[in-house]
């Protein structure tokens, strides 16, 4: 399965409000959010060079990064049932994704890179897409939970995280003993279409919230560069 999708995010870290404080304000916008789905747990293993090259990226600012991502939903261990590989491209604030199915795994104290190449291997993977990844590496094990509500119009999205889980990950060896937890941020998320984008000032604006520049990526990986992890 190939799906692409382009959007628009602008992001809020949030601290010291609490999450019901936070839904309560979403719900309360004047453009009537009401939530979509029912709440989960988002897991994610993060690709990158065996130099960090889409990190640095990221944490350069440059106008055009990238970043891979193995994505899926429930249980962080265990049986990964339905997992998607995730190209996330931005340019400026306009974000595109392209999404592929990949054949179900274990994560468990085995998962290497072999593991993961043979994931891919069995995915029917399109022959760019391999010539992509199979150079890649996992350094990044994430975790968090999200909640989604829709505005009454169906132009914007929101979403919010909270219970950030970091674990560190490579490309052998796991024991997934180094971690990091952020229970004080929550992360409010607005997506929306790029047609959109004349009326987004005055949707964002709405909001008690500045709007900040963040990625999950990134506070992960800094966490263990700077050896914080507990």
């Amino acid at each position: 399965m190939k799906e692409k999708r382009s959007r628009y995010e602008r992001k809020f870290v949030i601290g010291g409000l609490s999450k019901a404080g936070i839904i309560q304000i979403v719900k309360t916008h004047p453009s009537a959010f009401s939530e979509i789905f029912h709440e989960r747990n988002v897991n994610n293993i993060y690709l990158d060079t065996p130099n960090l090259t889409y990190f640095l990226e990221n944490v350069m600012g440059k106008s055009r990064r990238k970043k891979v991502r193995i994505r899926w939903y429930g249980d962080m261990f265990g049986e990964i049932k339905k997992p998607v590989l995730e190209f996330k491209y931005k340019a400026g604030a306009v974000g595109d994704k392209l999404l592929f199915s990949l054949s179900p795994f274990f994560l468990d104290k085995n998962f290497d890179l072999g593991t993961l190449h043979k994931i891919f291997a069995a995915s029917n993977l399109p022959d760019w897409v391999m010539e992509d990844i199979i150079p890649l590496e996992p350094h990044l094990l994430n975790r968090y939970t999200r909640k989604y509500f829709l505005s009454f119009d169906k132009k914007f999205r929101t979403t919010i995280d909270n219970q950030l889980v970091y674990h560190d990950i490579s490309r052998r060896n796991n024991s997934y003993i180094k971690r990091s937890v952020n229970e004080k941020d929550i992360i409010v998320e607005l997506k929306y279409n790029f047609k959109h984008d004349d009326i987004a000032n005055s949707v964002s604006g709405n909001f008690p919230f500045r709007m900040t520049k963040s990625s999950k990526y990134v506070n992960g990986v800094e966490q263990f560069i700077q050896g914080i992890a507990m």
